[in-house]
């Protein structure tokens, strides 16, 4: 009989290896866990968050996908590992009154993955825990929407009233998802002012403010990308700070070094991720941002059979750099992985395909539903090429068919992508309920 692999974790990664694995080795082969029961593609959130996105038409049913790919689903949260037993320990599930849904469980591996994704780092700023949304999950961009919602309800009624209304959003952190989140919100506040916000002006009383430590947003991404960035988000009236280090965070505004105060009746932190605290308690070998260790296949120091991938992962390539915690490098390591679980279930255990390699494709960040800049190729062909507008639009929703594609297969992402452009135009453009 084959060995059994347990996955945990329902990211890009995690799912995209547990569909794949599925297919190939069957429903006896292959579990997968996690704490929700559908699975958003996580670049899509701040699409969710801004209202563009339904996630209840977005989201893809686990069990469903458990049924259609041939593995088992088990719902919980993992919250601890027995090695020497070879048991993953899942908590129970309680309903919205505290019932037990689910009590907690055991389950057993002989191989195990561990795909957790990561969580907000917020270095210490006072406040940021308790007055920001970061959008780690569905449940977190939901919150985003529904809370904005609401502030845009009452700046309506204040406006009925003749009074001075204004919501002031700020961003902290310029990354790829800040910037996306910014012009998403800017898309959004303009429909919004279709559907029952008339009194509402879309770029006076929606203020959309995107904080940055560094000297320019996107810094990790060539210059040209983040000079074409800004120019696309100044035109979306979305004021940008840089240079701007976060030190208080209150219910009404965000203080920075220099002592300046930003008005914020929501505040979203984009600034910054770590590894879960979870990883630090299974008594695997952990690297000093709380990131599991694992060797050149993947492996975890010191575990014959429990791996990781994906942001919870840290793996030095072999100049010395960390790869990053992108979607990319975990779908590339889902297919790394599927291919050295295939071969071990069929009896090599050892390395079959050498070493990990990570290749940097480049990156594309979407501004907004119609505009996306980036850099292509990466270190691919030691070049880079910048691209903008229609064709970067293009590539960027390709990436989002890709994953759909390996999860679903290709006849069900065509006809999905169909089906979500039809309902797109019978629906509202905004989600308002």
């Amino acid at each position: 009989m084959s060995e059994h692999t347990v996955i945990v974790g329902g990211g890009a990664g995690g799912l995209e290896l547990a569909c794949k694995l599925g297919r190939k080795l069957g429903r006896d082969a292959v579990t997968l866990v996690d704490q929700h029961l559908f699975h958003v593609w996580k670049p899509s959130l701040h699409e969710v968050a801004a209202g563009t996105l339904d996630i209840h038409q977005e989201g893809l049913s686990y069990e469903m996908l458990a049924h259609d790919n041939g593995f088992r689903f088990v719902f919980g949260a993992m919250i601890g590992l027995d090695a020497v037993a070879r048991e993953v320990s899942v908590a129970a599930v309680h309903d919205e009154t505290g019932d037990v849904l689910v009590p907690s469980r055991q389950v057993p591996y002989d191989v195990l993955v561990i795909a957790v994704g990561s969580t907000s780092n917020y270095f210490g700023v006072s406040g940021a825990a308790e007055h920001t949304v970061s959008l780690n999950s569905p449940a977190d961009a939901e919150a985003f929407r529904l809370a904005m919602l609401k502030l845009l309800v009452a700046a309506e009624r204040h406006r009925a009233a003749d009074v001075e209304a204004a919501v002031d959003i700020v961003i902290i952190g310029a990354g790829a998802t800040g910037v996306e989140l910014a012009a998403e919100l800017r898309e959004a506040s303009v429909v919004h002012s279709h559907y029952g916000f008339r009194r509402i002006d879309p770029v006076h009383d929606v203020r959309i403010t995107l904080l940055e430590g560094a000297d320019r947003i996107l810094a990790p991404l060539p210059e040209k990308v983040s000079k074409a960035a800004a120019a696309l988000l100044g035109e979306r009236q979305v004021r940008i700070e840089t240079g701007c280090r976060v030190t208080e965070i209150t219910e009404s505004e965000v203080v920075d070094a220099q002592g300046r105060r930003f008005p914020a009746d929501l505040v979203v932190w984009a600034a910054g991720i770590k590894a879960p605290e979870l990883l630090g308690t299974l008594g695997l070998r952990t690297a000093r941002n709380g990131a599991i260790e694992v060797g050149p296949d993947l492996r975890v120091v010191g575990h014959d059979s429990v791996f990781a991938l994906g942001d919870c992962a840290f793996f030095v390539s072999p100049d010395g750099t960390p790869v990053p915690p992108r979607a990319q490098a975990a779908h590339q390591q889902a297919s790394f992985l599927y291919k050295a679980l295939v071969a071990r279930a069929r009896g090599d255990r050892g390395a079959p395909h050498g070493r990990y390699v990570y290749r940097d494709y480049g990156s594309l960040v979407s501004i907004g539903t119609r505009d996306s800049v980036g850099n292509l190729m990466g270190n691919l062909f030691r070049s880079t090429w910048f691209v903008q507008g229609l064709v970067a639009r293009i590539m960027y929703t390709s990436l989002h068919l890709m994953h759909h594609q390996a999860v679903l297969g290709s006849v069900r992402t065509g006809v999905l992508a169909i089906a979500r452009f039809l309902v797109r135009r019978a629906t509202p453009q905004v989600k308002l309920h």
